[in-house]
């Protein structure tokens, strides 16, 4: 991500980028959590700018009243960072491609997502908000067909998987009309094989089986079955049909009423964020000599080098003020160096005179 303002100096203004509620922020070199901006209205800062420089008033004196030169500004941090969104909503729904997950969500919001009988006709995450008849509203998101090997990254797994992290409860759907010759348990057990081997949180969190198309249901033992396992699994079941609308008031009438029992946890990522912070100043140097030429460098030359423009005779001054005070002059002294020799600051050589 490159971002780019206009003011500087004084004059200049921090830099705000606004992204959608959810957006997680990474370094894109490390994978380090920088921010999570999953509350209304938070603001973060991402990078710091450098601190400012000091301008030629800054430098006059008595004997020199209008000095011609300045003191540069640092530069700020820089990093490429990976922006991620992970959707908010209260339920989510989950299962194979094609067992009706998008058809429920337009016949109880007022999502329009694109279905069609075939799979992975749903290539992103839809939002809608439910209304029960007694007021109440939460809101659900078509998290799109997750298949086996999903926690792999197989299909567009991945991309998927991470959306479900920030719902409160699941909405299992399962296909129990036979049609596609698919086993309703052997579905239920991948899906939930892929949500544990993705997170182990996840794969704890609160879930309701959804028994879709029982409108075209050709064996009855598919949904027995299902059941079955449902009750040996401590987990609420129900019949519906998203077509014809059977069944689904019960549902979420249900889904209501067990969405105020569930916390609202902070659905936040839980590893350390990393804080990019500008380092003190510090005043360390260095001098050796190598080939004959005295090399002074380290972070507090860094410091001077980076603020002086050395083409100006009043900021060279001032540079050489610097070193001395520094106590760089008294170190090439006591190591020997005489006028003529070359010394070299950073990348800068100079000829030393006394």
């Amino acid at each position: 991500m490159v971002a780019e303002i206009d003011a500087i100096g004084k004059s200049g203004e921090d830099l705000y980028i606004k992204v959608p509620r959810g957006t997680v922020v990474r370094d894109s070199e490390t994978g380090k959590l920088i921010a999570d901006l999953s509350k209304e209205g938070q603001v973060e800062l991402i990078l710091p700018g450098g601190r400012g420089g000091k301008g030629n008033s800054h430098f006059a004196t008595s004997t020199r009243q209008a000095p011609r030169f300045s003191q540069d500004g640092e530069k700020g941090i820089e990093k490429e960072v990976i922006l991620e969104l992970k959707l908010l909503a209260d339920v989510g729904l989950i299962g194979f491609p094609s067992v009706g997950k998008s058809t429920i969500l337009s016949v109880v919001t007022s999502a329009r997502p694109k279905i069609a009988d075939y799979h992975f006709t749903t290539l992103e995450p839809n939002l809608g908000v439910v209304k029960t008849e007694y007021g109440d509203s939460f809101v659900i998101a078509d998290i799109p067909g997750i298949i086996e090997g999903a926690s792999e990254g197989i299909g567009l797994g991945l991309r998927f998987l991470r959306h479900i992290e920030r719902t409160r409860l699941l909405l299992h759907v399962i296909d129990v009309s036979g049609s596609e010759g698919r086993n309703p348990v052997e579905d239920f057990k991948i899906i939930n094989k892929e949500l544990k081997k993705y997170s182990e949180k996840l794969s704890k969190r609160k879930q309701i089986i959804v028994a879709n198309k029982i409108d075209s249901m050709q064996d009855e033992s598919l949904y027995n079955n299902l059941a079955k396992l449902a009750k040996e699994k401590n987990l609420e079941i129900f019949k519906i049909s998203a077509v014809t609308g059977e069944g689904l008031k019960e549902l979420f009438a249900y889904v209501s009423k067990i969405l105020k029992t569930l916390p609202k946890e902070e659905l936040e990522e839980t590893e350390e964020k990393v804080v990019y912070t500008l380092k003190e100043e510090e005043q360390g140097f260095d001098v050796r000599k190598e080939n004959g030429i005295y090399i002074v460098d380290g972070p507090a030359i860094e410091k001077i080098m980076a603020r002086a423009n050395l083409e100006d005779n009043e900021s060279l001054y001032y540079f050489q003020k610097s070193i001395r005070f520094l106590g760089v002059e008294e170190r090439l002294k006591r190591m020997g160096v005489k006028e003529g020799d070359t010394v070299k600051f950073i990348d800068w050589e100079m000829e030393w005179f006394d």
